[in-house]
């Protein structure tokens, strides 16, 4: 059963024109990775992430969020706590002048084992639901856009729309990097998110 992901945060508006975005993962790119966030005060953000997106919306990008939530299929937390973490991320970068457009998560996991959230979608990356449901809601030119993120079912999905990918270090990044080298690659590997911007904005 194929079912579209969830969006949370919508801050952003839609639009008709077509448009580039980046697509950030949230946990190890714009906070700290802590596995499975099962407790909210475990949730800290990099010093760097709100400049990454503040970069971002000065250069006249959609800043979109696209997150694997798992831990609501397995068991590990309610729907609920992930709305919750991603307000706090959208509080976090307000409060220092930047604007994230829209959050989109992915609760499933064919495994479950809660049944309403165990499923195969095409929303879990690195299957491309997210990035797809971004597009149609926002114009976004997904082949004219970028990819963020610190694991390689984030740099599949974007080849997967022709989207250019940027592999951060951060998070899960450096581990992914060294135990993935026959799969296909990021067009760029930066050291954290606030560094894969720069990249992006080189190469506009």
């Amino acid at each position: 059963m194929n079912r579209s992901a969830n969006s949370s945060i919508p801050t952003g508006e839609s639009t008709s024109l077509l448009r580039r975005a980046v697509f950030f993962d949230r946990d190890g790119t714009l906070n700290v990775e802590v596995g499975h966030m099962i407790r909210l005060n475990h949730f800290e953000m990099y010093p760097f992430a709100s400049r990454a997106v503040k970069q971002v919306n000065d250069a006249g990008l959609l800043v979109i969020v696209i997150t694997n939530q798992s831990g609501v299929a397995r068991g590990f937390f309610p729907e609920e706590h992930v709305h919750t973490a991603n307000a706090q991320l959208v509080q976090h970068v307000q409060a220092d002048g930047a604007r994230i457009d829209r959050i989109y998560y992915c609760p499933h996991h064919p495994e479950g084992p809660v049944e309403k959230y165990m499923q195969t979608c095409n929303c879990r990356k690195p299957a491309p639901g997210m990035l797809e449901q971004a597009a149609a809601e926002f114009g976004i030119q997904l082949n004219q856009s970028f990819v963020v993120g610190d694991r390689f079912v984030d740099i599949e999905a974007a080849h997967r729309v022709g989207a250019s990918s940027v592999l951060v270090l951060t998070g899960a990044g450096g581990e992914e990097l060294a135990a993935y080298p026959n799969v296909r690659q990021p067009h760029h590997v930066a050291g954290n998110a606030e560094e894969a911007v720069a990249w992006i904005l080189a190469h506009l």
